[in-house]
């Protein structure tokens, strides 16, 4: 046996993480800390596999279905990826051309789609009070499928960023940052800064700097969340990222400054995102169909945006973190200076630096959705890794 990989099967028999076998994934707060642990142990395992040329295919066959309620490069091709590593087809459902667009119900559709499913992957992030209710009512819907005959199993469902959180996403920003550091042990103390930066866009989702206060905060790490007045985020993340903080040894603050959130940080993320309030406003509007409302909102917080275009993420801020070398984390596609727009989040230059890290950082999401996908799906992933070891069916031919 492969001393790297036995060494992640033993980490795994120190975990207790068997209520995630046959469960699903929504919320990363509604998991343990052995939990996600085992995510990210059993991802940087399938990692290594992978590397070294080692089959990951659990599955001889099997779907793995995606429907994606907003754009989506990186988490859609991570989500094929990750099916793919573990030997499952993929079947993306758009809404479009199926039979939802005549009315077609949730508990209709969710069991169509999911006779020979494995694993359903949802992104529903545009709506407050929607995205996530909506991935219960799927998973409702096929557990009650599988209870009266109708499907062989319930597919377990991943969520692939809601309204709330975006599970995956902090997952691999995580484990980014895990790697970087050289262990969870090293991260005790170290200065997080989740920070809204300007777009000349408006409406992107709350779930990304959600995600990161309420995952982040479970370390022992001091993290500070920073925005202009107004933009504020859901208050419950706020005060779970305020519990995590106490119980892990580490902080919780907030702050109207990113030169204060800046300095002496050791992690830096700035991104844009919509005000909690607008948001909510903007799923109303959306609901009464009022299209003059949509247009005078979005005429708003447009204005509202550029009024905080000096919220930007600059080689002089960045000269102002720990050391002058803070890691620097974006979910991407960032909005560069000069490039993808005239004012954005941050400088090309800065960017261009952390281009290499970045591409990193965005490598781990397939590895975590996998793992998460692998630990729903096996009473005990530590055999199967093993088994896959010993096999060492190589993926390709030399």
């Amino acid at each position: 046996m492969d001393k790297v990989l036995q060494g992640y099967i033993d980490k795994l028999n120190k975990l207790n993480f068997k209520d995630m076998y046959e469960g699903d994934f929504f919320l990363t707060w509604e998991k343990t800390d052995d939990e996600l642990e085992a995510v990210f142990t059993v991802a940087d395992a399938l990692r290594y596999m992978r590397e070294h040329n080692i089959s990951t295919k659990v599955f001889e066959s099997g779907l793995g279905i995606s429907l994606f309620r907003d754009n989506s490069t990186r988490t859609r091709f991570s989500f094929a990826s990750a099916c793919n590593l573990l030997g499952l087809e993929v079947q993306d459902l758009d809404e479009g051309k199926s039979q939802i667009a005549h009315g077609e119900t949730v508990r209709e559709t969710a069991n169509m789609i999911s006779f020979m499913a494995d694993v359903i992957g949802i992104r529903d992030d545009m709506y407050i009070g929607k995205g996530n209710k909506y991935m219960h009512d799927v998973v409702d819907a096929v557990t009650e499928g599988h209870k009266d005959g109708v499907l062989e199993q319930k597919p377990t469902l991943v969520n692939l960023q809601c309204d709330i959180d975006h599970p995956t996403q902090c997952m691999a920003d995580m484990l980014h940052i895990i790697n970087t550091f050289g262990g969870v042990e090293n991260l005790k103390g170290k200065k997080v800064a989740m920070t809204w930066a300007y777009s000349p866009s408006y409406g992107k989702p709350l779930s990304v700097p959600q995600g990161v206060i309420g995952l982040m905060t479970r370390f022992g790490m001091d993290v500070v969340l920073a925005h202009p007045e107004g933009y504020d985020v859901m208050p419950e993340v706020e005060e779970i990222a305020k519990k995590n903080a106490e119980k892990s040894g580490g902080s919780f603050t907030k702050t109207n400054s990113m030169e204060e959130a800046f300095k002496d940080a050791d992690i830096v993320y700035p991104k844009s995102w919509a005000p909690f309030a607008a948001m909510e406003k903007r799923t109303n509007l959306y609901a009464e169909g009022d299209t003059d409302g949509i247009k005078a909102l979005e005429k708003e917080l447009l204005a509202q945006n550029a009024e905080h275009k000096d919220w930007c993420c600059t080689e002089e801020l960045m000269s102002t973190t720990k050391d002058g070398k803070a890691l620097y984390l974006h979910c991407l596609p960032a909005d560069i200076n000069d490039v993808s727009c005239k004012d954005g989040e941050v400088e090309a230059s800065v960017f261009d630096r952390y281009r290499t890290p970045l591409y990193k950082e965005a490598s781990y999401k397939p590895y975590i959705i996998a793992a998460m996908i692998l630990l729903a799906k096996q009473q005990c992933p530590q055999e199967t890794l093993k088994k896959l070891a010993e096999k060492a069916t190589e993926r390709h031919m030399a």
